[in-house]
């Protein structure tokens, strides 16, 4: 079997591997993904002296392109490219960092276990496949017949699930070593249990730094240096841009509305005349991927979808038609296949409200004016001769840096990315489209990002300095409140100084309480305090906390018992995962990564452009 998988065609599996982001050599050799014109020797960084060459990281942005356009019907934004190109790149330095450990450790994978593996241990992929699936549920046994199938030799899923095997099997005994130790004892599983079954209520007042007479406090230069100096990721600061933006919007008019409604009204009047609702929807809806599966939209409860939708689903029985339902999306028809409590399974139709096609023909032509008059200019002057000739107005707009744009509302697609790609101040974007409108921006200034030097978060560190230091001096008001409560009542001092107690709803030692905050030292003292003592005075948020314990409720130890071995299969999964993301953050933290994709993709920039 192994040799047939070696002798596979050179086509790869396409159900089984193009989600998987893992085989990106072999997605690199396959040809399927296309090649930039650089030579195969172009390497945009290293990993511990190991090279990603600029080909093999195109090819993974491309895969994982390829995987979103599948998911999503739409065609890849700027903006969703970046994110891709993003992820590729950091699944390549992962992978490329796994190898170098697989070698470290010696762990390698025989051919007897890729085999066993491909038999008995599928790919998610395949027990996704519908081919592969016999009512509704994963067939092994049509799996391992295709497997010996000249089908799967024929179109290279061997040579696809043997490239997967190699990859995934090192990774899970790697992963079965980091995660080996894990351990929990029944007591430390009952503690956690506690932690989020245990609870308490409590009064208390908040004293703010308003109610002080004396609020003048000094901080000093090296308080400020030194709080730099201990938070300076906090100051890492992203890319800046401001943008002239130029919108031709799609705008609805109110025959646009009316002849959405005809659409809906058509439709409801075939399916209730003996249309199959399927075959209308994958027709018909204008919600591409619930119509490709026939309008269907799966099994849920309550809170899915908006209020209207769900008002009209839930009224109707099982089996029938809806009215034309209008919700933000636009007109929906929808029917309910199946009812069990408050879990539907539904299908709809979506007819958006959208532009007329003559209505749409005349925003097309103007957009492409725009265009043809300043799109992709060097000249700045082009984009505001242009907005004069066609009536738009230039708005300013501030894009950060990996950050999609959003103005007045509305996602703005790829201006962000465009941005930051390497286009000088003075250049025009190209025309971008989105459902709501045309855009053209023109770059105006760009900044850097990085960590902003001290000059720059002074003033900031010291008003956060000074506001700590006014917190501070409620501490002895709180001593004394609290002395005077314990001598008293919290309520009866609060009145004599005409403040507020409030009253918490029960919480556990994990939840954030408005006022107590989380994991704080006011949490604490609500689990350690008798109940009825006041505690006191805590630091929270901007404020001083005296509280006093009003009840607790144990957890119950009988109902951990029953709940034990599920509580510590999951806590043990949840350490083995742990220990995986600690062991990966450390290893990529200690990696040295020469990164030079700006620099190499500049280059291919400059390029192009002579």
């Amino acid at each position: 079997m192994l040799q047939s998988m070696r002798s596979a065609a050179k086509y790869i599996w396409i159900i089984l591997i193009v989600a998987f982001v893992g085989s990106f050599l072999l997605y690199e050799t396959s040809g399927l993904a296309g090649r930039a014109p650089v030579t195969t020797t172009t390497s945009i960084a290293t990993v511990n002296g190991e090279e990603i060459l600029l080909t093999t990281w195109q090819n993974a942005v491309t895969a994982l392109e390829q995987e979103r356009s599948q998911q999503t019907g739409n065609a890849i934004t700027l903006d969703e490219r970046q994110q891709l190109e993003e992820r590729a790149f950091n699944e390549l330095v992962t992978e490329l960092l796994l190898q170098q450990e697989y070698k470290r450790r010696g762990i390698t994978v025989t051919d007897d276990e890729i085999l066993q593996a491909a038999r008995l241990a599928p790919p998610p992929q395949a027990m996704q496949s519908p081919d592969l699936q016999t009512d509704g549920k994963f067939d092994i046994q049509k799996y391992q017949r295709f497997l010996s199938s000249p089908l799967a030799r024929q179109s290279g899923a061997l040579t696809g699930l043997e490239a997967y095997y190699r990859n995934e099997i090192p990774k899970q005994k790697l992963f079965d070593q980091i995660a080996s130790g894990a351990y929990i004892s029944d007591e430390r599983l009952w503690q956690v249990y506690r932690d989020r079954h245990d609870s308490a209520t409590v009064s208390y007042v908040v004293l703010s730094p308003a109610t002080l007479t004396d609020t003048a406090v000094s901080v000093t230069d090296a308080e400020i240096s030194s709080f730099y100096d201990r938070n300076k990721k906090r100051f890492e600061r992203p890319g800046r841009a401001v943008v002239s933006l130029l919108t031709v919007p799609r705008s609805v008019t109110a025959a646009d509305s009316a002849d959405a409604k005809r659409r809906i009204d058509a439709i409801r009047t075939e399916i209730v005349g003996g249309a199959k609702f399927e075959d209308v929807a994958k027709r018909s809806s204008t919600d591409t991927i619930s119509g490709a599966d026939g309008g269907s939209l799966g099994k849920g409860g309550k809170g899915r979808f908006t209020p209207k939708f769900e008002e009209a689903a839930y009224a109707l029985k099982v089996g029938e038609i809806s009215q034309p339902v209008l919700t933000p999306f636009g007109w929906h028809i929808i029917r309910v296949e199946s009812r069990q409590g408050d879990t539907l399974d539904l299908r709809h139709i979506l007819v958006n409200i959208a532009q007329s096609d003559s209505s749409a023909t005349r925003t097309d032509r103007r957009a492409d004016s725009l265009a043809s008059k300043a799109g992709s200019q060097e000249d700045p002057k082009a984009f505001d001769a242009a907005a004069k000739q066609l009536g738009l107005t230039a708005a300013s707009a501030v894009v950060l840096e990996k950050e999609p744009l959003t103005f007045a509302g509305r996602y703005v697609p790829s201006v962000s990315a465009w941005a930051f790609s390497g286009v000088r101040a003075g250049e025009t974007s190209d025309l971008f489209d989105s459902p709501d409108a045309y855009y053209l921006a023109r770059l105006d200034s760009l900044t850097k990002g990085g960590q902003a030097p001290l000059a720059e978060v002074k003033d900031d560190i010291r008003r956060r300095l000074a506001r700590d230091k006014r917190v501070e001096k409620l501490r002895p008001i709180g001593e004394q409140l609290a002395q005077a409560a314990r001598a008293s009542s919290l309520e009866a001092v609060a009145t004599e100084r005409k403040l507020t107690v409030e009253k918490s709803a029960p919480f556990t030692r994990v939840d954030a309480v408005p006022g107590l905050g989380q994991f704080s030292p006011a949490i604490g003292a609500a689990f350690a305090a008798a109940i009825g003592q006041v505690a006191g005075p805590f630091s929270a948020v901007d404020a001083m906390v005296v509280m006093r314990v009003d009840g607790r409720t144990d957890a119950n130890r009988q109902t951990f018992e029953a709940e034990k071995s599920v509580q510590r299969q999951q806590f043990l999964q949840s350490m083995r995962q742990q220990k995986v993301d600690e062991f990966l953050t450390n290893l990529r933290e200690s990696v040295k990564v020469e990164d030079r994709r700006s620099e190499v993709l500049s280059a291919l920039r400059r390029q192009s452009d002579g």
